[in-house]
């Protein structure tokens, strides 16, 4: 389908493009960007005018629970609540049942992916057989069937001539090894972050520490090794410093932050709403503000959402049994539109961490709003307010803290190759019908 959006905020910070103007879909490419462009006989026009088009999202951290947790979600429930945020591509976790530690689950979840025909996916491999932090999985050939990077997420390797091994065996097939930080012995499964508010709550906390000791460590054996290493949902100030001085070396380093760590602090869990409870725990304020920082200045390369879906026999239980972690992929785009808002970092430092930077950390091809390259694009209401409830979600879970809220911010069309997989557009269709996007 052919498609032209008009009179829209073009906005591509990585390519230098901020105008207002125009944008050609044809054949799943971007035809031309320019002004006054015309729209031919079949080509569905959009007057987009007040809205935001920005290169589509992409998510390096993600749970799409299949296989063998679908009653939380699948790959299609998944995949459509990523469009729905203005997610074209997502990298989905392995630590599935079975984890995705043999080319016989990425296939799957490929297969899967296509059938769902929405945003794009990109397995990621296990770094050990099980996720069992004893014997190295089947990288080779799991890269052979498109997996760019490999991680245990959910637990570190503890063992360090292991993840020497993991190290080199990544770089030896091209892979990106992905770190979930966290010493188990320090952190011992405590729900929320050790200090002043865990005291308060009376529940046993996660010292810093258990974070930055195990990326301490592996910061040495990328040093020894020579591999690309990509340290997950980053949370305290400790490991930001870590990176911020293996950078300054020259060592082949990117970090993530989610979006609920750069917005939330321990105080959230206060309130005993299961729906905070995260690991890596929410942080102290200052924590939260290195974060913040480290994303401004490019220490931390990505914004993730670690969307973690579950469902109510997961999270109504007391706060120390419910499970960790929060959906996001729906709500990150508001939050992210809110930081810009209140000035924490300008709206280009925002959309390089969500398109540029996150691609070229996992190697992903990417050329942004730019003629003749795919039409991967989101237009997105800066405005539209919406409400946090299932009934406007497409994922299967709610499991966030601003379920009943109301937030800031949609996308109200997603293209992936210049395929609609995500379409809030009132009032219009194909066959050169004109429409206007996003009625508040």
């Amino acid at each position: 389908m052919d498609l032209l959006i008009a009179n829209a905020r073009l906005f591509d910070p990585e390519n230098n493009l901020d105008q207002v103007g125009d944008l050609l879909v044809s054949n799943g490419r971007i035809a031309a960007v320019g002004s006054g462009l015309a729209a031919g006989n079949g080509v569905r026009r959009i007057d987009a005018s007040g809205k935001l088009v920005l290169p589509g999202l992409i998510d390096l951290h993600v749970h799409l629970r299949e296989p063998g947790q679908e009653y939380k979600e699948t790959i299609a429930t998944g995949t459509a609540a990523a469009a729905a945020g203005g997610f074209v591509t997502v990298a989905c976790m392995p630590n599935t049942e079975p984890p995705n530690d043999c080319k016989a689950v990425t296939e799957l979840i490929l297969n899967r992916a296509k059938e769902a025909n929405a945003s794009r996916v990109v397995p990621i491999g296990t770094m050990t057989k099980g996720r069992a932090g004893k014997t190295l999985s089947e990288m080779g050939e799991m890269a052979e069937f498109g997996v760019k990077a490999v991680s245990d997420d959910g637990d570190s390797v503890a063992d360090s001539g292991l993840m020497r091994h993991v190290l080199e065996y990544a770089k030896t097939f091209g892979l990106v090894a992905v770190q979930h930080c966290e010493d188990k012995a320090l952190a011992k499964g405590a729900p929320m972050h050790e200090g002043i508010n865990s005291a308060r709550a009376g529940l046993a906390g996660q010292p810093a520490a258990a974070e930055a000791s195990i990326l301490a460590r592996d910061l040495l054996l990328v040093a020894l090794t020579g591999a690309r290493y990509h340290a997950a949902h980053v949370s305290t100030a400790e490991s930001v410093e870590l990176i911020r001085g293996a950078k300054a070396k020259g060592l082949p380093v990117t970090a993530e932050a989610t979006i609920q760590h750069l917005t939330f602090t321990d105080e959230a869990c206060l309130t005993y709403d299961t729906k905070t409870k995260v690991n890596p725990p929410f942080r102290t304020e200052a924590d939260r503000a290195a974060l913040r920082e480290a994303v401004a200045d490019g220490t931390i390369d990505a914004i993730v959402t670690d969307h973690a879906p579950h469902s109510r026999i997961e999270k109504d239980l007391e706060y120390d049994y419910a499970a960790f972690g929060i959906m996001g992929l729906e709500t990150a785009l508001p939050l992210g539109l809110a930081l810009v808002r209140d000035g924490v970092f300008d709206l280009g430092t925002l959309i390089r961490a969500w398109t540029s930077r996150p691609a070229a950390a996992f190697g992903l091809d990417w050329r942004g709003l730019v003629e003749g390259a795919p039409a991967d694009l989101v237009v997105v209401d800066e405005k539209r307010t919406w409400t946090v409830e299932p009934k406007n979600l497409r994922s299967k879970a709610s499991n966030t803290p601003l379920l009943g809220q109301d937030v800031t911010g949609r996308a109200l069309l997603t293209l992936v190759d210049g395929r609609p997989v995500h379409d809030e557009v009132d009032g219009t269709g194909s066959g050169g019908r004109t429409g206007t996007v996003g009625a508040n």
